[in-house]
């Protein structure tokens, strides 16, 4: 399904979806003069001193991470970014704020599990917003950021927990929260080959729900130690905000010396 969702999120940026606006200048001006902070979940901006207290030349790999947001913030702050991305077009917004306010980036495009483009050892962070929802398999994820990482890099990587996926999304727009789906398991795989097609034919993405220990475990066993952890939501937009946090983000040292 990397294709299908490929071309979702070229559709997506050309119809303004959520996660596809860049930044403002405001923002980056501010991030050039120190105040700046980033999401890589919904609501919650990830904690300052999960980053050096200078990121001047710190090489910065923002995986899976397009739209013009993250990257940008993190290049006027004085990081070395790199921006890595299924989709051009949210590629594209990176590159629009890079010339927009005078900004020093490189962008690539490719699949999140396939980082070949680059060597060994890198970077020094790796910041992966929520996104490994789009692939099926993470654990090549996890695999390829220690890869790329230098002994001792930090990975900041946002997932959105499991249960999430077990409720009914048209039972939660009517007010009601249902399970109806066990973990793990994806966004089409309940639909009919009917249902499925025209999922497919509308340029809608396909989500995977992966579980806590893949997410979790699965960063342990690639070589890192996790050492900060902190959950967030929708902000309040979702019902299933009102009884548990449906995000989390974890900070994870690779291992070595």
């Amino acid at each position: 399904m990397i294709e299908q969702n490929q071309k979702a999120w070229d559709q997506k940026v050309k119809t303004g979806a959520a996660y596809t606006h860049p930044v403002s200048s405001e923002a980056i001006q501010k991030a050039k003069e120190g105040d700046w902070n980033i999401h890589i979940t919904v609501d919650r901006p990830v904690p300052k001193q999960w980053f050096p207290s200078s990121l001047y030349n710190v090489k910065i790999l923002c995986l899976a991470s397009g739209g013009g947001q993250q990257g940008p913030i993190l290049a006027a702050a004085g990081a070395d970014v790199t921006v890595f991305d299924l989709s051009d077009n949210q590629l594209a917004q990176d590159r629009y704020v890079a010339e927009r306010d005078g900004l020093m980036l490189k962008t690539i495009q490719g699949e999140m599990s396939n980082l070949s483009s680059f060597t060994n050892e890198s970077f020094d962070i790796i910041v992966h917003p929520v996104s490994n929802v789009f692939v099926e398999d993470i654990q090549p994820v996890w695999q390829e950021c220690a890869r790329v990482l230098k002994k001792g890099g930090t990975l900041i990587a946002g997932f959105t927990h499991p249960f999430l996926n077990v409720f009914d999304d048209e039972e939660e727009e009517r007010g009601r929260l249902k399970v109806r789906h066990s973990v793990p398991t994806n966004s089409i795989a309940h639909l009919s080959e009917v249902e499925k097609n025209r999922w497919l034919e509308q340029n809608n993405t396909v989500e995977y729900a992966h579980t806590l220990e893949d997410q979790l475990q699965g960063q342990i066993d690639a070589g890192f130690s996790i050492i900060g952890f902190y959950e967030d939501d929708f902000g309040g937009t979702r019902l299933i905000d009102q009884h548990i946090k449906s995000f989390a983000a974890t900070r994870a040292v690779k291992n070595g010396v």
